[in-house]
């Protein structure tokens, strides 16, 4: 198993930037897949973005497309999040997910973090 914790939420302007931090236990960072989520209230939980175990394929949702990145420090047990020209809707809570390369569904889920952009 693995336990995630993120940091790095906050309340900022539109056109802002915050990076998300993701560090997770245990010694086999390196062959999970990450992934970050967000929830809004009212709202699904979406899918942001996607790092494969090296860190060479990653995925976007088309909404972040340009303006988040996604990344891991598989060095460091970290992954993290950089978010650009950040706009009302992208306001959410956040969570840093992680599974394996053979499943389908990430089991593995932090608490989440709350980001606010206010116009």
């Amino acid at each position: 198993q693995v336990q995630l914790v993120e940091s790095g939420g906050g309340l900022v302007q539109a056109g802002g930037s915050l990076r998300l931090s993701c560090a997770a236990s245990g010694r086999t960072f390196s062959t999970y897949t990450m992934g970050w989520f967000r929830q809004a209230p009212g709202k699904e939980r979406e899918s942001v973005a996607t790092i494969t175990q090296s860190g060479l394929n990653t995925y976007y949702a088309d909404s972040v497309k340009g303006r988040f990145t996604i990344s891991r420090d598989n060095a460091k047990n970290t992954v993290y999040l950089q978010m650009v020209s950040l706009k009302p809707e992208d306001t959410a809570v956040y969570y840093c997910a992680a599974k394996s390369a053979y499943t389908s569904n990430f089991p593995y889920w932090g608490q989440g973090t709350q980001v606010t952009v206010s116009s």
